[in-house]
């Protein structure tokens, strides 16, 4: 309070208010639409724009490369799976591709092999049937197979079995339904044979760990024998058993030494031991042959002289 007697200078309250809160809102919305329709007509505040937009430009491209980076990164993310997608269907459509043409190849071969059958069995002079080879035998100690025809097809133990190309092996064991056929690589298989060039008889032995990768050796063949590489033994026929004449094996390594009366002849057969399928079994000949003469028995009684 001034002191008494004295005049109060200070402005009166209500001139100290200032004011009011709607007035300051009609002011400043009448200042805001006065600029908005001075910068729209006028362009009034577009150097600020500038400027402000050139002042913020950095924070902005900032605040925007986090986004791009995501953006980018799932973009590739996106690519490389949808590539990789991509690259696994072409190697599964090129596997199915290769499948299908060893299958058509395998085809074309068995077609191949299964037409040289046939001829083959029409230059038979005996009955022949065909069949075809299951599986090896379990036992790893032998070189045995075994086919889809047995006792109930007509197969009989020691019939001769071919490919198209010569002698496999002989049947020598039968089932009701299955056969099982040692191949001439077997080391318990023994055939005769003869040499195509030069008429000599002998007998060639299965041996699966022959050297030189044979498979067969001729034995018991004189050391100055007239034997040479690319020689085809066929079968002689004297066994009873093979016909004479079929392809047996060919003679690809000749081994002589000073030290030994007879030669080392290795031998590979013509027939295709690995991967043959289809065969033929041909009936053997033994049934075919006159039986052999009884020897002359002993007259009971003498001895030496008359009586």
């Amino acid at each position: 309070m001034p002191p008494a007697g004295t005049l109060d200078r200070r402005t009166p309250s209500f001139l100290r208010q200032g004011p009011s809160a709607i007035s300051k809102l009609v002011l400043y919305s009448a200042l805001a639409l006065f600029l908005m329709v001075a910068d729209a007509r006028f362009k009034v505040t577009d150097p600020l724009r500038h400027i402000v937009g050139l002042a913020l430009y950095p924070v902005q491209w900032l605040m925007l490369k986090p986004v791009e980076v995501t953006s980018l990164g799932a973009g590739y993310l996106q690519a490389l799976q949808k590539s990789q997608q991509e690259v696994a269907n072409a190697r599964q459509a090129l596997t199915l591709m290769s499948q299908r043409a060893s299958q058509a190849e395998q085809l074309l071969q068995e077609n191949d092999r299964l037409r040289k059958l046939l001829e083959l069995r029409e230059r038979l002079v005996t009955s022949a049937q065909a069949a075809q080879i299951l599986y090896d035998s379990p036992d790893p100690y032998s070189r045995r197979v075994v086919l889809d025809q047995g006792d109930s097809h007509g197969v009989e133990v020691g019939s001769p079995v071919m490919d198209a190309a010569g002698i496999l092996g002989q049947v020598t064991r039968v089932y009701p339904y299955l056969s099982e056929v040692t191949l001439l690589v077997d080391r318990e298989q023994a055939i005769p044979v003869l040499n195509a060039r030069t008429g000599a008889r002998g007998v060639a032995y299965g041996d699966p760990v022959a050297s030189h990768g044979g498979g067969m050796e001729l034995r018991f063949v004189s050391a100055n024998a007239d034997v040479q590489e690319g020689d085809v033994l066929t079968t002689s026929g004297l066994d009873g058993v093979y016909l004479p004449g079929l392809p047996v094996a060919r003679v690809i390594h000749v081994e002589r030494r000073a030290d030994s009366a007879f030669a080392r002849i290795y031998c590979r057969p013509i027939a295709q031991i690995e991967g043959t399928r289809h065969v033929m079994v041909l009936k053997s000949v033994a049934g075919q042959l006159p039986a052999r003469p009884q020897p002359d028995s002993a007259v009971p009684g003498k001895k030496g002289g008359h009586q």
